[in-house]
């Protein structure tokens, strides 16, 4: 198992990362789902776009840290980047170094592309 590098100091500010479980009757039928609720104050919000945009920039096939078919993420944990009230989120690219591959979950939302 990889060890996970701590970088910490991401985000500053204020930032909330929740599930909402959601449900909703529409003529005796229930439909459940879950919606990702994303809150901040502009601080938190602009380092987390920092972050992403960091994220998205990087030449991962340049970075000596990630081994050939890993893809670079950072944890978000609550009480430390996140607020208290957070749950543990990773942010990560989802093409692999050296491969550009997609992991095998991934679900394209336009069935002619990757």
């Amino acid at each position: 198992m990889a060890k996970i590098k701590w970088r910490g100091n991401e985000i500053k500010g204020h930032l909330d990362i929740d599930v909402a479980d959601c449900e909703d009757e529409f003529e005796g039928e229930i439909k459940k789902w879950k919606e990702i609720l994303i809150h901040g104050d502009p601080e938190g919000l602009r380092s987390f776009a920092k972050l992403l945009i960091k994220i998205a920039n990087l030449n991962q096939d340049h970075e000596t840290g990630i081994p050939i078919g890993a893809r670079e993420h950072y944890h978000l944990r609550p009480n430390i980047e996140l607020g208290k009230s957070s749950e543990e989120v990773i942010v990560g690219r989802l093409d692999a170094k050296g491969t550009g591959d997609f992991y095998n979950s991934y679900v394209a939302k336009d069935a002619m592309k990757k």
